[in-house]
């Protein structure tokens, strides 16, 4: 599954809450660079293995673009944690955002 969001969170701020939210729901880290990170894991006990590529570059010169890639299927686990962090981004630029239902 692929997601993305656009955020005016700088991206090394990006890449430290990601590497601060993805270990906490089961997944390790695979691999590191300096706009991309990598895990690895099962988010639930009766998950098969994912995998999960989070990449971060510069658009439009004050925004920053995000990119989710997972190996799970859609509407997993892992897909919707990469949809909670995605809300977290969006808390860091704006703490008013609060979550409400869209009846």
């Amino acid at each position: 599954m692929k997601h993305f969001h656009r955020t005016s969170v700088l991206p090394d701020a990006v890449l430290a809450a990601a590497d601060a939210f993805f270990p906490t729901i089961g997944l390790k880290p695979t691999a590191t660079t300096a706009r991309t990170r990598s895990w690895e894991g099962s988010v639930g006990a009766l998950e098969p293995l994912s995998t999960l590529t989070i990449k971060v570059r510069m658009e439009g010169g004050h925004y920053a673009f995000v990119e989710a890639h997972s190996s799970a299927p859609g509407e997993s686990r892992l897909d919707r944690n990469v949809k909670k962090f995605f809300v977290q981004l969006h808390r860091m630029s704006d703490a008013r955002h609060a979550i409400t239902a869209a009846y």
